[in-house]
């Protein structure tokens, strides 16, 4: 298969015979019921294979994944003479650069990185079209980011700034519908009410929307107010949406159990997970069964399990070495696993990660390498908090130089290893802490769940060498903490409801019960421009 060299409209036209719509489009790509969202600078290729890798093969049509949001205009403008656009390119690997007819990365079907939805903000149509005929060859549908919360998506208007102008995401949405060989599909965020989020879903549908994709937070919850998504609005607008119309729901998605809680709580089609999959790219794939992925896949003493750490950071190299790098990955040992007589005088070696080269790094403009870094925090981020050792060379470690992440990656196989040689030494009891799993049942027991996260933090505490999610404090915990303040308005309002028994007022001395911490802060967090770079931008 290969790209053609003649204009980008007449390139997309090629790519399908007959554009399909709706849910009959949604059933020609295998009716995928797991979502890797979009997120920026963090759903690049490689970290789609990663995730494709866990499901089994009878499953793998059954995972559609997204690019990282791309900006539009900038994805779209050409410069008067080569390189064309360097954004682009950097960010988009659909062929070899230095061979455009031949399929390369990105929306490759020869190895897997299909179906593939290509996510962009923007505020103009004519940009969104150009950018979207740009990669309408290589992917099955072009999305819509009408989600992206954050100071700089306020500053540009997109994402979920675009709500207050409806007929402009219309005519974002219309113009693809009405001129892109291929569908479009949106994501939105919910409104202040179910009866706003229903008629924002039906404009964006109306418009020609294929897929709707609802996050169940408002555009105000995120950072430390991102609080837990509401999953009841999803539900709303499965029950009032037309039966033909596809939805995806995404939020609250921590483990692989919460999917099918999900679906059976919301009716949707399909579940999408962001921050779940980056704490755990195998998330989507169901527990392997007992005797399965022994040396990948761990269990403990009480029947919770976990994939290692050390096996997926693996296979995460592996693919940057064979698809990225384009060479074979490096001869390894087989992972540890106690009780299996093997050999342990590996664990005596000294572990010397290699210096810089000082050359040009081979990571500027591949996003594969780009986000390497920060992958391995967020997918080491319990690790790291014992190993501050790790932690400290995964900070120093350059760019893209692969060989430094294998130096890396050896010192955590060999932590994994003397971990669970202690587990198995101590019967267990090495992972054990009495006062800390009590202190957190005494949370459930005392406090509303919808104010602690002690409960999620039971249900899903692994080993610090397995995967698992990193679970916010919800708004009232982040507040006990002083991670947020509210400003002396916000303190006052808050004394009010106190006073009045938890409730809201409202206009005309009427109350409102459940008025949310996040309301009480909005004016504070809508101050703030800027974000962590630790936290997750997405759509």
């Amino acid at each position: 298969m290969a790209a053609t060299a003649t204009t980008d409209a007449t390139a997309a036209a090629a790519t399908m015979k007959k554009k399909l719509h709706g849910r009959e489009f949604y059933e020609s790509i295998g009716s995928p019921k797991y979502i890797l969202a979009p997120m920026v600078d963090q759903s690049e290729f490689a970290w789609r294979m990663l995730s494709r890798s866990f499901m089994p093969p009878e499953l793998q049509p059954k995972l559609l994944a997204y690019t990282p949001m791309f900006h539009a205009r900038l994805f779209s403008q050409d410069a008067p003479k080569p390189p064309l656009n360097k954004y682009r390119d950097s960010h988009f690997q659909c062929v070899l650069p230095k061979d455009p007819a031949t399929l390369w990365l990105d929306g490759n079907p020869l190895v897997g990185d299909r179906p593939l939805f290509v996510q962009f903000c923007a505020n103009d149509p004519q940009h969104l079209l150009a950018a979207a005929l740009k990669v309408a060859p290589y992917c099955d549908a072009v999305d819509l980011n009408l989600g992206c919360p954050q100071g700089i998506a306020k500053k540009g208007k997109y994402g979920s700034f675009l709500q207050e102008d409806q007929e402009l995401i219309y005519r974002l949405i219309n113009t693809l519908h009405e001129n892109l060989p291929i569908p479009v599909t949106a994501k939105i965020r919910i409104l202040e009410t179910k009866e706003k989020t229903l008629e924002y879903a039906r404009n964006v549908l109306r418009a020609g929307a294929s897929i709707l994709t609802v996050h169940g937070r408002r555009r105000e919850q995120k950072g430390h107010l991102t609080g837990v998504a509401d999953w009841e609005y999803i539900r709303y607008l499965r029950e009032n949406l037309p039966e033909e119309t596809v939805i995806f729901a995404n939020g609250n998605i921590l483990e692989h159990g919460d999917i099918e809680e999900c679906m059976a709580a919301t009716g949707v089609d399909a579940v999408m997970s962001a921050e779940g999959n980056l704490s755990n790219p195998a998330i989507f794939a169901p527990e392997p069964a007992v005797g399965e992925f022994e040396d990948e896949f761990w269990r403990g003493r009480d029947g919770k399990g976990g994939w290692r750490v050390d096996a997926v950071f693996r296979r995460y190299l592996d693919i940057l070495h064979k698809y990225v790098k384009g060479g074979e990955p490096p001869v390894r040992r087989p992972l540890f696993v106690p009780g299996k007589g093997m050999d342990t005088e590996w664990m005596k070696e000294e572990i010397v990660i290699p210096g810089n080269k000082g050359s040009k790094s081979e990571a500027i403009g591949n996003p594969n390498y780009g986000a390497l870094q920060a992958h391995m925090f967020h997918l080491l981020r319990h690790f790291v908090s014992k190993h501050h050792d790790v932690r400290d060379a995964l900070a120093r470690v350059k760019l893209g130089e692969l060989e430094q992440f294998e130096g890396i990656y050896r010192m955590v196989e060999k932590k994994v290893a003397e971990g669970l040689i202690e587990y198995e030494e101590t019967d267990g009891k090495s992972m054990e802490d009495p006062a800390e799993e009590e202190r957190l049942k005494k949370l459930v027991e005392e406090m509303d769940p919808t104010e602690t996260s002690a409960a999620a933090i039971l249900r899903c505490k692994r080993p610090w060498w397995c995967v698992q999610p990193i679970i916010r404090p919800l708004p009232k915990e982040a507040m006990a903490k002083g991670a947020i303040q509210p400003g002396k308005k916000d303190k006052k309002r808050m004394a009010e409801e106190e006073a009045n028994g938890g409730e809201k007022r409202v206009k005309g001395g009427e109350t409102n019960g459940g008025a949310k911490v996040a309301e009480a802060v909005k004016s504070e967090l809508e101050k703030q421009t800027e974000f962590q770079t630790s936290e997750l931008v997405s759509g």
